[in-house]
């Protein structure tokens, strides 16, 4: 016992440093193309690993019937949950932070991935994204589903310039008829469904293109930027993330429903990339940009409280909440925030 105590006055005093933890260092995320063909397919198993996972909440508990089966089916229901919440309002980029850390952190922690969170930098393949190395079906994420008709009598218009919408044919997830649990639109109920694309080209290059995403970035405060990355939901006016949701999911993949869009696998890639452009454009003017934020608490309603650091975050059973605060710095790893990653690269104001 002497020898413990005289091992902690020593630890305490002369040894003090050496007792202290290590600050974790953050983990760097990197774009898809750049990765090996190992890192790949290390990303692609822990995909299928969290698909596979059993859910954290019971069978019967949200409503019997309801479609939460998997890990991954957990942040899909939350993401249906919140979706008249966190689009369209002030929080919408930190929200979406938060989601795809957690995710990541499933990846990581759940499924043994050593990696961090990939993302697609569009820009690089805005002039046709079906030549995309996401899209690859050897080391990517598969391709296009075959075409299908739009449904004249629907009343939403169909993407500009869709060609798919049926089950996507190759890569790591085609063939997997119950790969979704749940949706189309808002619905819990469990509807077993093969992942579909509609890929839309020519809808893609014209909001994923280096000029929107320079527009994007030359914005002067936050409510302008959160504004212009989002855009408006009419075709004729999508932002980059608009044009990431429907140049891949068109009008019949999953990709382009709002309320169902994480079932695709990709939205992780698309979102880590929104993520990285936002730290892009705080990144121009830190430590300013670390409290920019702003915009309406409510789903398009300017008249309703304007979200602050304070406004509160969820991401339901797969995560701790938080608040907008906690995720405005990704490098914190603790030190004034929660997440703890950076990107091999940002974008610049050219």
């Amino acid at each position: 016992m002497v020898g413990g105590i005289k091992s902690l006055i020593i630890c305490a005093s002369a040894a003090l440093a050496a007792c202290t933890p290590t600050p974790p260092t953050p983990i760097v995320r990197k774009e898809w193309r750049t990765l090996t063909t190992s890192e790949k397919a290390e990303y692609i198993n822990a995909v299928k690993c969290i698909l596979a996972k059993p859910a954290l909440t019971p069978e019967g508990s949200p409503p019997t019937g309801h479609g939460v089966i998997s890990r991954y089916d957990n942040l899909v229901y939350t993401h249906i949950q919140q979706t008249l919440e966190v689009h369209y309002v002030g929080h919408f980029l930190a929200w979406h932070r938060l989601f795809t850390a957690t995710y990541e952190k499933m990846l990581r922690n759940e499924c043994g991935y050593t990696g961090a969170q990939p993302y697609w930098d569009w820009t690089l393949d805005a002039a046709d994204i079906t030549d995309s190395p996401v899209f690859d079906p050897m080391t990517g994420f598969g391709g296009n589903g075959p075409w299908v008709p739009s449904d004249p009598t629907s009343w939403m218009p169909p993407v500009p310039g869709r060609t798919g919408g049926g089950c996507v044919v190759d890569g790591p997830f085609a063939g997997i008829n119950d790969l979704v649990h749940l949706g189309p639109g808002s619905s819990l109920v469990y509807n077993p469904q093969c992942l579909k694309r509609d890929l839309a080209p020519s809808f893609a290059s014209m909001y994923l293109g280096m000029n929107q995403t320079q527009l994007t970035l030359s914005q002067p405060d936050f409510g302008w930027f959160n504004a212009v990355v989002e855009g408006s939901p009419s075709f004729d006016a999508s932002g980059v993330h608009g044009g990431g949701h429907f140049g891949v999911g068109g009008t019949f993949g999953q990709m382009g429903d709002l309320n169902t869009s994480p079932a695709d696998p990709l939205f992780h890639l698309h979102h880590a990339n929104l993520d990285r452009l936002w730290w892009s454009w705080q990144s121009l003017n830190l430590p300013a940009r670390l409290s920019d934020i702003s915009g309406p608490s409510i789903m398009m309603n300017p008249a309703s409280p304007n979200v602050t650091l304070a406004h509160p975050l969820s991401v339901g059973v797969s995560g701790v909440d938080t608040t907008v605060g906690d995720v405005m710095k990704i490098d914190a790893c603790g030190t004034g925030g929660s997440m703890c990653y950076t990107y091999d690269s940002l974008y610049t104001l050219l």
